[in-house]
């Protein structure tokens, strides 16, 4: 860190995030701290701390109609760390919009990596529901980028 002049790197993987600081003065004497954090992209299910009592109730045909809605919900992932672009260049329309019919060989985005344009390809058919991310927002491996109702 010293010789490239870095003060402070931070990493994030898996759910866990590693960040290392260096004092600005150089004396070497830098913080190190580990956290463990909950992903923050959407659709992430957030850690149970503890059991929570279940109540009784009788099940609702509206509830077990949500239930099979979520059964049919699939998330599409970023195969790659990158910055997500919804369409080809800023003149183009988007590959996909919420409501669009996709096949599993729909390009539904482009994830930039290192310079690379990469088509990610939907690998499932159904409907886009959602599409979970702004153009030109930062990706990491396997964040939900679309929820797609399966057809």
């Amino acid at each position: 860190m010293k010789r490239s002049g870095l003060t402070e790197f931070e990493i994030e993987e898996k759910g866990l995030r590693l960040r290392i600081c260096r004092s600005p003065n150089g004396n070497g004497n830098g913080n190190l701290a580990v956290v463990q954090a909950a992903p923050t992209y959407p659709g992430a299910v957030p850690p149970v701390l503890s059991p929570q009592p279940e109540t009784p109730s009788s099940p609702s045909s509206e509830s077990k109609a949500e239930e099979a809605d979520k059964e049919n919900l699939h998330f599409i992932k970023s195969p790659m760390v990158g910055t997500f672009y919804r369409s080809p260049s800023p003149e183009s329309p988007p590959f996909v919009n919420e409501g669009d019919t996709i096949e599993q060989e729909t390009t539904v985005c482009i994830i930039e990596a290192m310079k690379v344009m990469n088509e990610i390809p939907a690998d499932i058919a159904g409907e886009i529901v959602q599409i979970l991310l702004q153009n030109g927002e930062s990706v990491e491996y396997g964040q939900p980028l679309f929820e797609v109702k399966k057809t």
